[in-house]
């Protein structure tokens, strides 16, 4: 069925990953055949860096993978979601989910209320 999935014009299709336990929405990236294959295989999340063209394993540097516990495609088969243990912060920013800055309803930033779980700078340092 993946080669059934409905990629964009790049050969890319929308993977959003939420927390198996909690439910919150950690990140979302893109996926192509073959790391959607990859991420089969390994059973941990592998991506497609748009900017790097490259395949990445999500915790490949940071230590803070996804193990893939189940995934589904949607009805028009062109966004996929996999449900994960995720270990440590999901975002490279150092919080839990991509999606930590609330707005208003005037689209202003919120005060964020959550911490990190990593220090970003130390983790990417190069």
């Amino acid at each position: 069925m993946i080669s059934q999935f409905k990629y964009n014009a790049d050969g890319l299709i929308p993977a959003i990953v939420q927390d198996a336990k909690s439910k919150r929405v950690l990140m979302m990236a893109w996926m192509n055949e073959q790391s959607i294959r990859m991420t089969l295989e390994k059973k941990l999340m592998v991506y497609f860096s748009r900017s790097r063209q490259k395949y990445w394993v999500k915790g490949e540097t940071s230590g803070n993978v996804q193990r893939v516990l189940k995934w589904a495609v949607d009805c028009d088969k062109d966004t996929l979601i996999f449900e994960v243990e995720q270990k440590g912060g999901a975002c490279h920013t150092g919080y839990e989910s991509c999606f930590f800055q609330q707005l208003d309803e005037h689209g202003m930033p919120k005060p964020i209320e959550e911490q990190p779980l990593f220090d970003a700078a130390k983790t990417y340092a190069t």
